[in-house]
């Protein structure tokens, strides 16, 4: 009983500490954004200050940039979708609204534009590797600028609503 007794300093930096962990059966596989150390911009405030959509949207950020990292240079990154058949997303854009909603801007494989906006009670989130779009030079990777927006947190911030889409 005597390990549980805290100071009020120890109880908030531990609320403001985010806990994860991953094993793999092949210890020389690829770190995993749970054995990644945070951003210095996802500590900033403690988790349990923000709201449940803006901390889902800074982890996948995480797991969207861990996973571009291994992806070959002819791939890129997708979403895949089980529900609805909507079938894959071609990640271009992710964003939250505060406190429950998180979306996906992107296209699909033939180049059609889709979103899907999603409570994050049922956020699921399948990264699939797909071959980058013919004619394009390079991969994008939105993983790493989504981590560069991470430490600009109010960069952008409404400027959608104001355009009415």
């Amino acid at each position: 009983m005597e390990d549980d007794i805290r100071t009020v300093a120890e109880a908030h930096e531990a609320s403001a500490l985010p806990r994860s962990r991953a094993v793999h059966a092949d210890p020389d596989a690829p770190a995993t954004a749970e054995q990644k150390p945070l951003p210095d911009a996802m500590c900033t405030r403690p988790a349990d200050e923000k709201s449940p959509a803006e901390w889902a949207y800074e982890r996948l950020i995480l797991y969207i940039q861990n996973f571009e990292e291994q992806l070959d240079s002819d791939e890129e990154i997708a979403m895949g979708m089980i529900d609805g058949g909507a079938g894959l997303l071609r990640i271009e854009g992710i964003g939250f609204f505060a406190p429950d909603i998180v979306s996906f801007y992107g296209r699909d494989p033939s180049g059609g534009r889709m979103q899907l906006v999603q409570h994050v009670t049922q956020l699921n989130v399948t990264l699939r590797a797909l071959p980058k779009p013919k004619g394009e030079q390079k991969a994008q990777r939105i993983g790493f600028r989504l981590a560069r927006g991470l430490s600009e947190p109010d960069a952008g911030a409404g400027e959608d609503a104001s355009k009415g889409g």
